[in-house]
């Protein structure tokens, strides 16, 4: 049986095409305004959180529960068949001219907008106020990015990937990714999100990783992520 999902009372259409899919296979969803408000009625279930980050956090302490997340510095360490780009770990202080333009985004996500920055007082207005100790992952560049794909993961196995951005052979990515996953399973939690893009510059790379339970579906089925989504939520 499914665990209650909770998800924000302002939907979309993902959203929506999740708690479609969950109410097909009979799990309840509840669409929760107040959500910083603990629902008794809830406390003590089981739960499965699909939300945005400050969402999914709050409802986790709320209802004892831990949820899966990936390393945001593992994409640092990786290694060039899997990157195919250089990616350092700095602290924001520590960019310089010299080292631009480059790809910079935070190590904590959202904090500011990640992308390509040409100078370094272009990056320095994105900070804006952040402290200069503040992590961040800087990035060559590569171009054309012709291809996104969006996987699904679970204990290893792709559950749904499908393309977000431009066009590419999904034979290839998939083999890239299954590849990957092998090579990396025991890095990453249970439940995960890994990003690959294509280049004619690089063939298949990984992008970057996202949490199930806060990941757009992003072109992929809901049906076939609901087993993603619920095990990215750990009852404590």
């Amino acid at each position: 049986m499914l665990p209650i999902l909770l998800m924000p009372e302002k939907t979309d259409v993902e959203l929506e095409a999740v708690a479609a899919a969950w109410e097909s296979r009979g799990g309840e969803v509840r669409r929760l305004g107040k959500y910083w408000v603990r629902d008794e009625t809830i406390a003590g279930r089981p739960v499965a959180v699909y939300g945005n980050q400050a969402f999914a956090f709050v409802l986790a302490q709320l209802y004892g529960a831990e949820l899966l997340s990936p390393d945001d510095t593992l994409i640092t360490r990786l290694g060039a068949r899997w990157r195919k780009r250089t990616i350092s770990l700095r602290e924001a202080g520590a960019l310089r001219e010299a080292d631009f333009p480059v790809f910079v985004k935070p190590v904590v996500p959202k904090i500011f907008r990640p992308g390509i920055f040409d100078t370094l007082a272009d990056f320095r207005e994105a900070l804006g106020t952040l402290p200069p100790e503040e992590a961040v992952m800087m990035s060559s560049i590569v171009t054309p990015i012709t291809a996104e794909v969006r996987c699904f993961v679970l204990n290893g196995q792709v559950k749904d990937m499908a393309l977000y951005e431009g066009a590419a052979d999904l034979t290839a990515g998939e083999a890239f990714v299954n590849d990957f996953l092998r090579d990396h399973a025991g890095d990453l939690p249970a439940a995960v999100v890994v990003d690959i893009a294509c280049s004619p510059q690089t063939d298949w790379f990984v992008l970057e990783f996202n949490a199930c339970w806060g990941a757009g579906l992003n072109s992929c089925e809901a049906a076939k992520v609901i087993d993603c989504i619920t095990a990215a939520t750990v009852p404590l």
